[in-house]
């Protein structure tokens, strides 16, 4: 596909040159004379016109010995030819396109405008160097979790690409390449779900890079390639109220001491609102405020506000010992050890591992049909209170569901009264 692009470019590229004869020439060159802290040297383009010559980075770069300065193009052997040429390629036909322009409308213009008028708008760069800047960026500022989600993005894009480096530029991702990458990800027998996850990171990255005048938003595929198509709709792990009430008198006497911690968190997770394990794991004493539960979710910042139940408070009471020393409400997280996002996120990952083990079973044991998870109490939670009868614009199905930025529009507009009385059809 990449070679028959090439090959209409070329077509295009040569009668572009016609038209435009030797008022100007566009190249594109390895420029040898400057040497990167990697070794290698920038492709640049060159506007040459009236004798005067003017450059701009394509914002790869590469090592000069696969460089064939007679030809200027790349050598054979070259890692990542192919992508190479058709980025010098789109970039060639696109200043020759806006020099047939210029020359059609009469306007004057020198080979230095040409490229800075270009380089105020478009900052070149790497999809490479853009999500491993993009990475770093985020778990410094903290953001572990998202940076994880991009690295995941990353490594797809990279294992798609032969695992090769994404030396090319954003303007190269477009319809064709969506499509491609699409195909890709269904051969190597992804899930739907896990199919509309990256390419909802890839969207994410192609904004960012949007905004960060990386690209022209005018190039961005995801105008026309719509995510929206995939299926985000996973088999339902929600439990009825009967079994839950199963869950919730299960005799943990006998249990060993993580069984007994995986029953806690699922009960205590299933009576405040469904809370997620990682916020569970970063709970602290000042999140319970006049008998309620107050904090902001790790995921999406959002502020949660429910009535802490006696019973729901009866399991944060069984670790208070263990805890008195710790900073958190559960002995999930060290606050003397776990000290950096990193850190957090490896241990609250470790831990979630032995939880789910146990609970799956604890579902064995009990017979239960849906295998249990703590993910399950968050959808349990919305799918009971729902069933008996409580407005669906309280609970939302955003409380686990695909839109918990629409939902907590709702949940803002009602007073607690109504939480607390919504909380008591739980059990």
């Amino acid at each position: 596909m990449v070679e028959f692009h090439i090959r209409v470019a070329q077509c295009v590229n040569q009668r572009v040159n016609r038209k435009i004869k030797m008022d100007a020439t566009i190249t594109v060159i390895c420029y040898k004379s400057k040497v990167l802290s990697n070794g290698e040297s920038p492709l640049m383009l060159r506007v040459t016109k009236n004798r005067k010559r003017s450059m701009k980075s394509l914002g790869v770069s590469l090592n000069p010995d696969y460089w064939n300065f007679d030809k200027n193009e790349p050598k054979p052997e070259c890692p990542n030819k192919s992508e190479l040429e058709q980025l010098i390629l789109k970039t060639k036909i696109e200043y020759q396109q806006k020099l047939l322009s210029a020359k059609i409308n009469g306007e004057n213009f020198t080979s230095e405008t040409l490229v800075k008028e270009s380089a105020r708008k478009i900052k070149a760069q790497t999809v490479e160097l853009f999500y491993t800047e993009l990475i770093a960026k985020l778990k410094e500022n903290g953001n572990v979790g998202n940076s994880y989600a991009y690295l995941n993005s990353y490594n797809s894009l990279k294992n798609f690409n032969k695992g090769k480096k994404l030396t090319f530029t954003f303007d190269m991702i477009d319809i064709q390449f969506l499509n491609k990458y699409e195909a890709w990800l269904r051969n190597n027998g992804n899930k739907e779900i896990t199919v509309s996850y990256n390419f909802r990171t890839l969207r994410a990255a192609f904004n960012k890079a949007i905004e960060n005048k990386i690209v022209d938003k005018n190039k961005n595929p995801f105008s026309d390639f719509k995510v929206s198509k995939f299926s985000t709709k996973t088999m339902k792990r929600a439990l009825n109220k009967a079994d839950i009430l199963k869950i919730l008198s299960y005799n943990t006497n006998d249990k060993t001491y993580y069984r007994k911690f995986a029953h806690d968190i699922f009960c205590f997770s299933y009576l405040c609102g469904g809370i997620s394990f990682v916020d569970i794991a970063n709970l602290k004493p000042d999140n319970i405020i006049n008998e309620r539960l107050t904090y902001h979710r790790q995921k999406t910042s959002t502020l949660i506000n429910l009535p802490l139940t006696d019973t729901a408070n009866n399991y944060i009471n069984k670790y208070e010992d263990q805890c008195k020393d710790s900073l958190y409400l559960f002995p999930i997280l060290d606050s003397n050890i776990h000290v950096t996002p990193v850190q957090k996120r490896d241990r609250v990952k470790k831990v979630l591992k032995h939880i789910n083990r146990e609970l799956k079973a604890i579902g064995n044991e009990l017979k239960l049909k849906t295998e249990l998870t703590s993910y399950v109490a968050r959808h349990s939670f919305a799918t009971v209170l729902k069933n008996s009868g409580v407005n669906i614009a309280l609970i939302s199905e955003a409380l686990g569901h695909s839109e918990l930025s629409t939902t907590q529009i709702y949940l803002d507009s009602f007073e607690n009264k109504q939480f607390n009385e919504a909380m008591k059809l739980l059990i």
